[in-house]
């Protein structure tokens, strides 16, 4: 089922009171969902105690100059891949003063599909900088339905994993 925006909101207040209690403060890298994590946080008021800010990187070339993806991941692995989300949320980490940082890159569709990568999949990658280092995450999903679908599923499952970090 495709999740409604009082589903992301109470999602994204549940991640606001997470990151709040630790004191840590969110960024955002995204591409496919086009700023749409940013915009279900931010509809929450209160929301700048723990989102700092959101990059949308949706070509290579911005991947490349915002967050700092290496043209020879793009290369060899292309935009939807697990070496480009994993460079973007690290990327993010760089750019102000977050200490966690949800990355996505996919196919919404409903065109842009290929037999390896058909619409729907997405890479989800997070990054975590604390006392303890960097540590860095990400996962392949393969979400169904239309454009809409894919980036709402996409935006809740970016944050669901952020209350598991």
């Amino acid at each position: 089922m495709t999740p409604s925006d009082r589903e992301l909101a109470v999602l994204a207040a549940r991640v606001g009171e997470h990151l709040l209690a630790g004191g840590r403060m969110l960024a955002t890298a995204e591409s496919c969902t086009g700023g749409y994590i940013a915009k279900i946080v931010t509809d929450l008021a209160g929301s700048s105690a723990w989102f700092g800010y959101a990059l949308v990187s949706y070509s290579n070339e911005a991947k490349q100059g915002l967050l700092d993806v290496p043209a020879t991941t793009l290369v060899s692995h292309g935009a939807v891949s697990e070496a480009t989300v994993r460079a973007m949320a690290e990327g993010a980490l760089k750019r102000g003063d977050a200490d966690v940082a949800v990355a996505v890159s996919g196919i919404a569709g409903p065109a842009g599909g290929t037999l390896d990568k058909p619409v729907g999949t997405v890479w989800l990658g997070w990054a975590v900088q604390d006392e303890a280092g960097l540590r860095t995450t990400a996962r392949l999903a393969h979400f169904e339905g239309d454009r809409d679908a894919v980036r709402r599923r996409t935006v809740a499952a970016a944050l669901a994993e952020v209350l598991k970090l």
